[in-house]
C-alpha cells in the first residue's frame, strides 16, 4: 500500500544513536554503524523521531510499504517495559491514532499486562490535553472567550520581499544582499501573535516546514548559496515546540556549515499556545 514512512539518508546518518529510544515502535535499530528502518511494519510514518536525529538525516516520503501493524509493534513495544509501553501509547494519543491506542490497550489487556496512566480527553473525563506532538487535535482557546476579547485594530504588514517560501525563493534575488534574514517554519506566523512587530520588522522573511516539504536538500543547497553569496548579517530562526519542527534548525545549521560561514543566529521556540518558550 502506498502510505507515509520514514526514510534515512545513509551518507548524513552517523549512527549515533539518538533516534533509537524516541521510537517506542522499535522501528529503528543501529546496523553496520547507521540508523535503519528494520521493518516496515513497525514505522507508522508520524516522525517522533525526526526531531531528535542532530545531522537530519531522518525524513518522511510516500512510498509503497507494507501496513502498520499495531499488534506485531506491541509485541516488539512490550520488551522495553512500562516506560517504553507508556511512550507509546503516549504518542498514539498526541497523534490522534485513537484506533492504534484501542488496539495496543486491547492487546496489553489480552496479555494480562498493566496499562499504564495516560491522559486522553473525552466528553466524562475532560483531561486535559498535552502540547507534544504538531499533529494531534487541539482546541486551544475557549470560542465565547475570544469573541468578547476582539477588538477593531488596523495593523501594518512589515512584510518586505515576495516570494516566502523558500521553494519559489530565489537565492540571487537583489533584496537578500546584507539581508538580516528570518527564517521560520510555517506555523509560526498563525500561532505567535505579534509575529509581524516582533521579528519580521526590516527584516527578509522565508519559511518552510521541515517535515511535510520534501525538498529538504534543495533547501540546505540554496540555503548554503544565500549565505555563502549575499553577506548575510544576522539569522532570526523561529519554530514550533513539536520535535519535528526542530529540523528547522539543523537544515540552518547544516546550511552554514556547508557555506563556511559563521552567521549570528538567534533563535526562538514557539509553543502551541503562542508563548515564546525559548
Amino acid at each position: 500500500m502506498l502510505r507515509k514512512i520514514i526514510k534515512i539518508d545513509e551518507e548524513k546518518c552517523t549512527g549515533c544513536g539518538l533516534c533509537i529510544p524516541n521510537c517506542p515502535e522499535g522501528a529503528l535499530q543501529v546496523i553496520d554503524g547507521k540508523a535503519r528502518l528494520i521493518s516496515d511494519l513497525f514505522c507508522d510514518g508520524l516522525g517522533a523521531c525526526i526531531g531528535h536525529c542532530p545531522e537530519g538525516a531522518i525524513t518522511i516520503e510516500e512510498r509503497e510499504a507494507e501496513k502498520y501493524d499495531e499488534s506485531r509493534v506491541m509485541e516488539n513495544v512490550i520488551k522495553g517495559g512500562k516506560n517504553v509501553i507508556k511512550a507509546h501509547l503516549e504518542h498514539l494519543r498526541d497523534h490522534n491514532e485513537m484506533g492504534y491506542l484501542q488496539e495496543a490497550v486491547n492487546f496489553l489487556k489480552s496479555r494480562n499486562i498493566d496499562i499504564p496512566p495516560i491522559e486522553v480527553e473525552d466528553e466524562k473525563s475532560k483531561a486535559p490535553h498535552r502540547e507534544c506532538s504538531g499533529s494531534r487535535m487541539i482546541e486551544l482557546e475557549d470560542k465565547k472567550k475570544i469573541e468578547n476579547t476582539v477588538q477593531d485594530i488596523t495593523l501594518t504588514s512589515e512584510l518586505r520581499n515576495w516570494p516566502i517560501e523558500l521553494t519559489l525563493l530565489n537565492p540571487e534575488a537583489p533584496y537578500l544582499k546584507d539581508a538580516d534574514l528570518l527564517i521560520a517554519a510555517d506555523c509560526v506566523a498563525f500561532t505567535y501573535a505579534n509575529f509581524h512587530k516582533k521579528f519580521l520588522s526590516r527584516k527578509i522573511l522565508t519559511i518552510f516546514c521541515p517535515k511535510l516539504d520534501k525538498n529538504i536538500e534543495e533547501y540546505i543547497d540554496k540555503l548554503s548559496f544565500i549565505f555563502k553569496h549575499q553577506n548575510i548579517k544576522s539569522i532570526t530562526l523561529l519554530h514550533m515546540e513539536v520535535p519535528c519542527c526542530f529540523g528547522t534548525e539543523r537544515i540552518v545549521k547544516m546550511a552554514m556549515e556547508k557555506a563556511d560561514k559563521d552567521i549570528p543566529l538567534e533563535k526562538y521556540v514557539i509553543s502551541l499556545k503562542g508563548d515564546i518558550k525559548s
